[in-house]
């Protein structure tokens, strides 16, 4: 080695420590170097060039390699001492980085040759008095690493450097404090190698009778907070010996000096109040441990008013004095309460809890003094132990009341929080807890409820939500537990306060903006040298580093969740029932269910987490025996006997149900979360299923299990304390299911739910159709549909479900989702028709269009809609008549009936449905019968009309499509009336309905005495046009004329009396069958039936004979026309056509044309009831020639057309109403084409198009036909009636118009200058539409003359 030494100014020998001189051959050869005296001024910074140093090198052919060995050894210690002293030397001008390098090396020369570092450095730091307090300041932090990292310390070496540490404990320099608590933790260092001798010390030094210097207490606080100094024993030991010394201390408290500067201590100011110096959180503590020790209480109360009479301003003094009052009260507890009580009465403090906006310094000394009383009755709580229970509850009056008596703000909350914090900790380790009712329970939770309903609502920058909510956790384990209502309370506020919260990307965003320190005031600052210190320092930096103490967003807001987590398994470990389960769970709903994204995503992860607590703990869900106690507060699941049976999951398919439909969230993280909740319901189930059946399998995995969110697996034998031992685990749900999408997972679970939960899952999809959210509504639905699909047969309360579901429709705003609703009816209806057509009848008065749109998806299906029908017409039968309905004495008490109105309702509607039209058309001959039959019931009702039918045609209109006609009336009648239009009109009855519609027949069917009128015309209507529908019909009715209802019997024969006149009814009913049926009727109770009975057996069916008799009697009733009395005359014609009527298949014979000349003489007599007679009697005429061959009446016919074209707008409604009909039976006859067009243009339409088309269809027969009507209409311009005149002027000026060369031809001059003055007349009418065709008429008939000449 060859050594290049560089001789130092100044040098002095070595010095060793006192006593160091045989302890090592180090000493001695280290004597040959000179140790420099660094020349330094007073800055501690000082940079100038270094002085000569020494410069080793090491070489392996040096010359030096040749001495002896001894020599070598010489050598290479003088080259470590003069590397350490160089580093030593560069501590003074290194930045802190370098610092950390400096003394990294020298702990590494220290663990080679401990004694030359050591010695090196102590010479060092004693022979250069005049560098700077810098760098003794790091040569302090060098002794304190080096020490720290040797394995063992020489007893010399210790003496020596404790010596060094406490000279410059007490020193003053311009570092202050932070160069005392550098060479304090030297002495820390030290004490790691022997901590009884510095424990010796630092008692010797702190009990002499004068208030010890700050910086043994930073020590002694050093060794009592940093728990990686002392082992286990050690510290017991250690806090042994602190009670000693605090024994060995108690005459001080009454030397006043002494106490005074104890006080001046602990009230000093800080440099920032927001971090208390170590030595002072110790001072509080330790003169806890004094007054514990002493024995006069009046020296205890003393000292503890005089230290709560200081300033409460900062939070760590605060702190400080709640901890002093909690050590006194380990011995001192009935004195520490007496002078909390006395101080909590006294001035200041009634003025701090009325006080809101402080208005001075003194104000702000005692603003938080209720928080340090809080703290204070928490740290009672704490230290006091197993003498705390008697205590509790007056503890706790005493901070529910300084929390609900002080001005609530942050500072409050956080002390409130803590206390009850440490209250709740020192009740939870106390085995004799369990044993106690603590009756002010109930107001604490009040108050944490209140606490967490007045945290903001869109920050998260405190741990008060994470403490609140595991603080009422625990409470809530106690004695007496709350009841259901406060329980739910709390649920509902806890989750409230974290759920609602904004989404976390907000709370960060804007924490700056809402972040809010607690006690921060803002005061004159100078700052303070930033160093690195070692475990047991301080670290002093900006001032930042002191205000931001809170955890970022992210942190709390995953604390605080996992707090919910653990509340919510805490109560369902406390109460492992199902109920309780499903107790926590509808609290969750109204989250789930949320519009708010992030607000469901929690709801369902903590759905999630409770689940999968369950099913990893699955023996929570044994029964307990009866007497038995819950789980302790600790929580631990201790296993019951492997024979008790277990807490079913009685709404099993409530809770796939909703997370069913949380699978289909727009969120994917909700998703995520539901689907694997899906899993963990599925084991649940599967076990139950297992445990059910005694059968539970165990087979080893292929693969392992998937792992959860939180990086565990879902399930491991570790987990599964209930199953028998094996090495291998259970099969796990996600081990069958994690490949299939939701839906899927859904049908597989589906399987295995009894009928009970099925129902429940159903229930769940149908709230889900009222959600505001449309992707739940679109899942409910969607899963409501797979639900019925898979197992709609097995379902019991379908009649429930479906009134469910028709009010959730109102609400339903998506087409696909109320499809599928209305889909699941259909589904349904293939297996429980009976039960939806009853249940649906109770919400068809009235029948809106939703309920329409369940009556039609009911009958979606041909075989399901017949059996409606059939249901409806029995639900329809079912017709209790109230006592008293039919005199009107009384209103009905019953309303038992209303079914079967509602019956009738409905039927009313699905005639027009789609979906019904053709189990509609099959069911026509009951319908009829079950309509007419339920007119009558309606009559003896005595029931209000219905409205008025012109708004049901509209409706009917909409609805059908393809409806040939619709049927509005002018009458206002009964919905059956209307259920019995439209079943004419929509069913192709449409000629009955017509028959019916001329006449005005339907007045006939509103009242009890006309009715059968009316019954009689229907089915005569029916004979005269050939119904097909005739011996359906009569097959229908004869087991009615055995029914035990009157009504019904009296239908059936009023029917049957006219049918009798149909061919058809022999084919069905032959005549000795017919005779016998009315034979029997002759005996009905009824003696309207046995009338009409009596009245059918003289039908010519049965009397041929009586055809001529009748045929004789005609000519001399012609005659009769001719009588002066108008009755008689009117009444003769009435004969008239009962005769034809009587005569029925024989018909008049030749007598028919004397009737029809004789009955067309009359059209235009003067005599109104005479002209609508005549007609009528024409009318029934022409009915009876149908099928048969006109001959000679067929002109009648024709010569017939005109008069009652034009009698259409005759003054007298009967004449208009008789001219309609007729003209109809006549057109009928011929036949003429648009048969049903024209019905409808006479029945409803009015004005110049309606009138157009009447004579489109009379002028365009044939020629000779348009010479006859031609002539015929000329003849009423001379009419004396105005609008007969004006009618047959517009039939002429059509006639002009279209016919200009026919009418050219046809007409001579007499008849033009009659249609002059005519038309003349007319551009004087006061309707402006008569005006103008005049007007123009006038022009086409100039011109027809223009061209005749």
């Amino acid at each position: 080695m060859q050594v290049s030494l560089a001789p130092v100014a100044n040098a002095d020998p070595p010095k060793a420590p006192p006593g160091a001189e045989s302890s090592s051959h180090i000493s001695e050869s280290t004597k040959v170097l000179s140790y420099t005296k660094v020349p330094q001024d007073s800055a501690r910074g000082d940079r100038q060039a270094h002085p000569t140093t020494i410069v080793l090198r090491e070489s392996q052919s040096s010359p030096a390699a040749l001495v002896p060995e001894e020599h070598q050894m010489f050598t290479k210690e003088h080259y470590k001492a003069a590397n350490c002293l160089k580093l030593l030397q560069e501590l003074n001008a290194s930045d802190p980085l370098h610092m950390s390098y400096v003394i990294k090396k020298i702990k590494i020369m220290a663990y080679k040759a401990p004694n030359l570092v050591l010695e090196t450095v102590y010479n060092y730091f004693i022979d250069n008095m005049e560098i700077s307090t810098w760098h003794k300041f790091r040569l302090l932090r060098v002794m304190e690493a080096v020490i720290g990292a040797l394995d063992s310390l020489e007893v010399t070496w210790e003496k020596t450097f404790m010596q060094l540490a406490l000279e410059n404990m007490t020193k003053s320099t311009d570092l202050e404090e932070v160069y005392q608590d550098a060479a304090g933790d030297v002495l820390v260092a030290i004490c790691r190698h022997s901590w009884r001798a510095v424990a010796q010390l630092l008692e010797t030094e702190v009990l002499t009778g004068v208030f010890p210097h700050r910086s043994l207490f930073y020590v002694m606080s050093t060794l009592t907070f940093n728990e990686e100094i002392f082992s286990i024993g050690d510290k017991a030991c250690w806090e042994e010996q602190l009670d000693q010394m605090a024994v060995k201390s108690v005459p001080f408290l009454n030397m006043d000096v002494w106490s005074k500067d104890l006080l001046c201590a602990l009230t000093k100011p800080n440099w920032t109040q927001q971090e208390q110096p170590p030595e002072k959180a110790f001072l509080f503590s330790y003169y806890g441990r004094i007054l514990q020790a002493e024995e006069n209480s009046t020296t205890v109360r003393k000292h503890l008013l005089t230290l709560l009479e200081t300033s409460h301003q900062w939070p760590k003094q605060r702190e400080g004095i709640a901890l002093t009052v909690g050590l006194a009260a380990v011995c001192h507890l009935d004195h520490v309460w007496a002078v909390l009580e006395q101080f909590g009465r006294s001035k200041p403090i009634k003025w701090s809890l009325h006080s809101l906006s402080p208005k001075n310094s003194e104000d702000f000394r005692w603003k938080w003094a209720s928080s340090t009383i809080l703290l204070a009755y928490g740290q009672m709580a704490a230290k006091a132990k197993a003498h705390i229970l008697p205590w509790v509850d007056n503890i706790l009056s005493r901070m529910v009341y300084y929390f609900q008596h002080s001005p609530l703000d942050e500072t409050l909350k956080q002390s409130f929080l803590t206390a009850v914090l440490m209250l709740v900790e020192a009740i939870s380790r106390d085995e004799g807890a369990h044993s106690y009712t603590f009756s002010q329970i109930s107001e604490l939770l009040e108050s944490l409820m209140v606490l967490l309903e007045k945290e903001p609502r869109d920050t998260l920058c405190t741990p008060n939500r994470q403490q609140t909510i595991h603080i009422i956790s625990s409470l809530c384990k106690l004695r007496p537990p709350p009841d259901p209502e406060r329980k739910s309370r709390l649920l509902s506020t806890c989750l409230r306060s974290v759920l609602a919260l904004p989404p976390l990307d907000v709370l960060e965003k804007d924490i700056h903006l809402s972040l809010e320190m607690p006690d921060v005031q803002v005061q004159t600052w100078r700052p303070r040298p930033s160093t690195k210190r070692g475990p047991s320092g301080r670290g002093w930096g900006t001032l930042g580093m002191f205000l931001n103490c809170s955890e970022p967003p992210f942190t709390l807001y995953t604390q605080t969740l996992k707090a919910l987590d653990q509340m919510l398994q805490s109560f369902i470990t406390q109460n492992p029932v199902a109920d309780e389960l499903y107790f926590l769970l509808s609290h969750l709903y109204v989250w789930l269910a949320s519009e708010k994204t992030h607000e469901r995503q929690r709801a369902a992860y903590i759905f999630v987490a409770l689940l999968k607590f369950l099913s990893r703990n699955p023996d929570l869900w044994r029964s307990r025996p009866p007497g038995s106690l819950p789980p302790g507060p600790s929580g631990s699941l201790s296993a019951l006997p492997p024979g008790q049976p277990k807490e079913d999951f009685t709404r099993m398919g409530q809770l796939v149900g909703m997370l069913g439909i949380l699978c289909q969230d727009p969120d994917r993280a909700t998703q995520s979360s539901s689907l694997e909740g899906l899993g963990h319901l599925y084991w649940l189930l599967m076990r139950q299923r297992a445990e059910e059946t005694s059968q539970v399998e165990m087979q080893a995995p292929e693969q392992p299990a998937q792992p959860s969110a939180d990086g565990a697996p879902v399930c491991s034998s570790g987990d599964q304390k209930a199953a028998p031992p094996s090495p291998r685990r259970m099969v796990t749900p996600k081990d069958h299911i994690s490949e299939l999408d939701s839906s899927q997972v859904i049908k597989k679970i589906m399987k295995y739910l009894t009928v009970a939960e099925l129902t429940d899952l159903i229930w769940t999809a149908i709230d889900g159709l009222g959600s505001t959210n449309p992707s739940c509504v679109q899942a409910a639905a969607d899963m409501l549909l797979v639900a019925i699909q898979e197992h709609g047969a097995k379902l019991e309360t379908v009649a429930s479900l479906s009134r469910a579901i028709h009010l959730q429709l109102y609400s339903i705003r998506i087409s696909q989702a109320k499809e599928n609703a209305l889909r699941a009816i259909t589904l349904l209806a293939q297996n429980h028709t009976p039960e939806l057509v009853a249940a649906f009848l109770d919400f068809s008065i009235p029948l809106d269009s939703l309920a329409l749109q369940l009556w039609r998806a009911l009958g979606a299906e041909l075989p399901v809609s017949r059996l409606v029908l059939a249901l409806l017409m029995a639900w329809l039968r079912e017709r209790p008549l109230p006592t008293g309905a039919s005199d009107g004495s009384s209103q009905p008490q019953e309303k038992s009936y209303l079914r079967s109105l509602a019956a009738m309702n409905t039927l009313h509607k699905l005639q027009l449905a789609r979906e019904f039209r053709r189990a509609v058309q099959e069911a026509y001959p009951a319908l009829l019968l079950a309509l007419l039959t339920q007119m009558h019931y309606v009559l003896e009702l005595q029931l209000p009309a219905g409205p008025p039918p012109g708004q049901e045609a509209q409706e009917a209109q909409e609805a059908q499509e393809a409806q040939e006609v619709a049927a509005p009336s002018p009458q206002r009648c009964s919905t059956s009336l209307e259920a019995l239009k439209s079943l004419l009109s929509t069913t192709g009855h449409w000629q009955d309905f017509a028959h019916l519609e001329l006449l005005g027949a339907w007045e006939l069917f509103t009242t009890l005495h006309t009715y059968p009128q009316g019954v009689g015309l229907l089915a005569r209507a029916m004979v005269q046009n050939c119904c097909k529908q005739i011996q359906a019909v009569i097959s229908q009715l004869l087991p009615s004329l055995q029914c035990r209802e009157e009504r019904e019997r009296k239908v059936a024969i009023l029917i049957l009396t006219e049918f009798l006149y149909s061919p058809a009814l022999l084919e069905v009913l032959p005549q000795q069958a017919a005779l016998m049926v009315l034979a029997r009727s002759l005996r009905d109770p009824s003696p309207e039936v046995r009338v009409l009975s009596l009245q059918s057996l003289g039908n010519i069916l049965f009397h041929p004979e009586k055809g001529s008799l009748l045929r004789a009697q005609l000519p001399l009733f012609l005659d009769g026309f001719f009588q002066n009395s108008e009755p008689v005359v009117l009444r003769i014609m009435g004969t008239v056509s009962d005769v034809l009527h009587c005569l029925g298949l024989q018909g008049a014979g030749a007598q028919s044309l004397s009737i029809a000349i004789n009955a067309r003489s009359f059209f235009d007599d003067e005599r109104d009831v005479i002209r609508a007679a005549a007609m009528a009697l024409f009318g029934d005429l022409v009915a009876t020639m149908a099928g048969r061959k006109l001959n000679g009446l067929q002109a009648q016919v024709h010569q017939s057309m005109v008069p009652l074209l034009l009698h259409l707008k005759d003054h007298c409604p009967a004449v208009v109403t008789q001219a309609k009909f007729t003209f109809y039976r006549c057109a009928m006859l011929l036949p003429w084409r648009l048969r049903h067009t024209l019905f409808c243009t006479l029945a409803w339409e009015r004005g110049l198009s309606a009138r157009h088309f009447l004579w489109t269809c009379l002028m365009t027969r044939s020629q000779e036909e348009f010479g006859i009507h031609l002539a015929q209409a000329l003849s009423y311009l001379h009419s004396r009636h105005r609008h007969i005149k004006t009618w047959a002027a517009l039939f002429l000026g059509y006639t002009i118009c279209y016919h200009p060369q026919a009418v050219s031809r046809m007409v001579n001059y007499v008849d033009i200058n009659l249609l002059f003055c005519t038309f003349e007349d007319l551009k004087k009418d006061q309707e402006p539409g008569i005006r103008e065709f005049a007007t123009r008429q006038l022009f086409f008939l100039q011109a027809v003359v223009a061209r005749r000449q």
